[in-house]
Order: structure tokens, then C-alpha cells, then sequence
């Protein structure tokens, strides 16, 4: 090959080489909202898109300095983000660094923050902390101009369709009411049965407690009876002496 056409050859790898790296560079940015606090610049968004429930992802930001060169040393309490969807708010979530400087692995300037989106739709993140001194306090909410709306992983589910997050917290929910249901109804039967074996303790006292009175009132019948004989014979002896005493007073005295 000619000096010419190699030198051709080592512009044309080299322009390829470039959009290349101006592809994947910008392919992370592309559905990032580009945000600025004084002379850095902040690319908010996902780290994966898109971006489904049930599935580990992350908060992103890739930080430049003016002249556009990736910011490394930033610490894990320099950035905080707080997310939030439907009215519910995260804990402040921290930032770990993508880029390792021990091994050169990741990307330079990359901050994540690990999170797993469990509901759909629109996400807002709100970025708070330093850089270098630098106040920063953004926030950011998906959508067509920023970053990706969540969505349920239905539509590249295959062969079988799994229940969504959303579906199976309902799920969940409606079994946990049952539950409940079910044991505030064993509760009132017990306090029923409780309160029937109370009642039958109570008619079983109330009958052994008649069954005595009727006893004791037996047993005065009897010696009431009894008393009564003894005065009746009482009674017919007296009678009888007397029957005596007087025909003995009747005979006529002799002359």
C-alpha cells in the first residue's frame, strides 16, 4: 500500500475510532437530564434503560468540571439523592464511584446509586450535597426529555407472563386481609365458646346447688315425719291411760 492510501487508512480508522468513542460515550447520556451546578455539569438519570420494576438499578450522574474533564474524587457523603414516586419518598440514598483508580476499571466521573424500582411510572430524583465546595441541589423527574419512565417488564416477558411487583403486592395484601379476617372470626368464636362453657358451668352449679336444697329438703321432710310418729304414739298411749285412770275411777267402792 502507498504512503497515500495508508495515510488515508489511519484517518479513516482513526475518524471511526472517534465515533466510536463519541457513540458510547453519549449513548449513557442520551436519555439523562444535563443539569449544572456553578462550573460543573451533572448528567442525571438511569443507569440502565430501560428501566423495569422488580429489576436492580441504580440512580446515575457523570460529572464534568468546565473544561469538560470527568471529576473522580468526589466521597461517598459529598452527593446524596432522594427518590421518590406516587407520594412515597426513599431514604437519602448514597453515591458510589463506577470509576476504580486501582485497577482502571469503569467509567471516569460516574456516580451510582444502587436502587430497585418497584412501581411504575414517573421517577424524581433530588440531588443534594458538594462538589468541590460547589452547592448542589437539583431536582429531576422522568420523562420524555429526561430519563426513562418505569415500566412493568410484561412486554418482554417470554413464553409466560410473571405477575407484575404491583399484581403480587396486591396479592399479598388481599391474603394478609383475609388472614386478619379469619383470625378476628376465631376470635369472636372462641369468646363465643368461652362464654357457652362459662353459661354450662354456671346451670351446672345452679343444678348441683338445687340438687342439695332439694336434699336437705328431704331429709327435714323425714324428720319432720318421723317427729310426728313418735308424737302420734306418744299421743295414743296417753290416751290410752287415761282410758284406764278413768274406768278405774268409775267401779264402786266396796261397803
Amino acid at each position: 500500500m502507498s504512503h497515500p492510501r495508508r495515510l488515508l487508512a489511519a484517518i479513516a480508522t482513526a475518524l471511526v475510532g472517534t465515533a466510536s468513542l463519541v457513540l458510547v460515550t453519549a449513548a449513557p447520556v442520551a436519555a439523562h437530564s444535563i443539569q449544572h451546578a456553578g462550573p460543573y455539569t451533572m448528567a442525571i438519570g438511569w443507569k440502565s434503560e430501560p428501566t423495569f420494576t422488580g429489576v436492580v438499578n441504580a440512580v446515575q450522574v457523570i460529572v464534568t468540571d468546565a473544561s469538560g474533564k470527568p471529576v473522580d474524587d468526589l466521597g461517598p457523603d459529598d452527593l446524596k439523592v432522594v427518590v421518590s414516586t406516587n407520594g412515597q419518598n426513599s431514604d437519602s440514598l448514597s453515591f458510589d464511584p463506577s470509576y476504580d483508580a486501582d485497577t482502571g476499571l469503569g467509567t471516569h466521573g460516574e456516580y451510582d446509586a444502587p436502587i430497585m424500582p418497584t412501581a411504575p411510572g414517573d421517577y424524581t430524583f433530588h440531588l443534594t450535597g458538594t462538589i468541590h465546595d460547589q452547592k448542589v441541589d437539583v431536582t429531576v423527574t422522568s420523562g420524555d426529555e429526561t430519563f426513562d419512565t418505569v415500566q412493568d417488564p410484561t412486554d418482554i416477558q417470554f413464553p409466560t407472563k410473571l405477575p407484575t411487583v404491583t399484581d403480587l403486592t396486591t396479592r399479598v395484601t388481599q391474603i394478609d386481609d383475609r388472614v386478619t379476617a379469619l383470625q378476628g372470626s376465631g376470635s369472636n368464636g372462641q369468646s363465643a365458646i368461652d362464654a357457652a362453657n362459662a353459661a354450662a358451668a354456671s346451670a351446672t352449679a345452679a343444678a348441683a346447688s338445687a340438687s342439695t336444697a332439694a336434699a336437705s329438703a328431704q331429709s327435714a321432710a323425714d324428720r319432720a315425719l318421723y317427729v310426728g310418729a313418735g308424737l302420734g304414739i306418744v299421743g295414743i298411749v296417753l290416751g290410752a291411760i287415761g282410758i284406764v285412770l278413768a274406768l278405774r275411777s268409775r267401779r264402786p267402792s266396796a261397803a
